[in-house]
């Protein structure tokens, strides 16, 4: 057999590893909560499924045509409770956090801490790993979810990280 036979061969082999790599990057997804956090960490989707699940229904339009589906994942509450964000002094001072949501592509989109703290609005943001009783596709990573938006500009894929501000 000639260098010219195999030269193909690894070619191939090549492309069909690098083509395969990007979903087992997905496979292992993870978000990393940074910023102003006593507790920096970083959460794998599946450190995410042993955090208490909540499901949320949401249906979102009309862009790209409505879309209704039930998301489970942890609250980001939860995940951002247990980082334990640092407050700065002052009156209600927590009220001044934003969190900074990213994700794989470099979209970001912010929520404040009002929005998701029980104690103001309590809304149940979701960094989700399921929808409608099925595992997110590995290519979509783990998925931000906003209920009550009525467009899907906050329903982030892909998170990597959520920053502290």
């Amino acid at each position: 057999m000639s260098v010219f036979n195999t030269v193909p061969r690894l070619v191939a082999i090549a492309v069909v590893t690098f083509l395969a790599a990007p979903a087992a990057l997905a496979a292992d997804a993870s978000v990393a909560v940074t910023g102003q956090v006593q507790h920096p960490t970083t959460l794998t989707a599946a450190d995410l499924e042993k955090l208490p699940a909540a499901s949320v229904a949401i249906s979102l339009g009309p862009d790209r045509g409505p879309q209704s589906a039930n998301y489970t994942g942890a609250l980001l509450w939860t995940v951002l409770s247990n980082a334990s964000p640092i407050d700065a002094p002052g009156k209600n001072a927590k009220l001044r956090h934003t969190y900074l949501v990213t994700a794989s592509d470099g979209y970001a989109v912010s929520l404040s801490e009002g929005e998701i703290d029980p104690d103001f609005e309590g809304k149940s943001v979701l960094l989700a790993y399921a929808k409608d009783g099925k595992p997110l596709d590995p290519a979509d990573g783990i998925r931000l979810i906003v209920p009550g938006d009525h467009k899907g500009g906050r329903a982030v894929r892909g998170v990597v990280k959520i920053d502290v501000q």
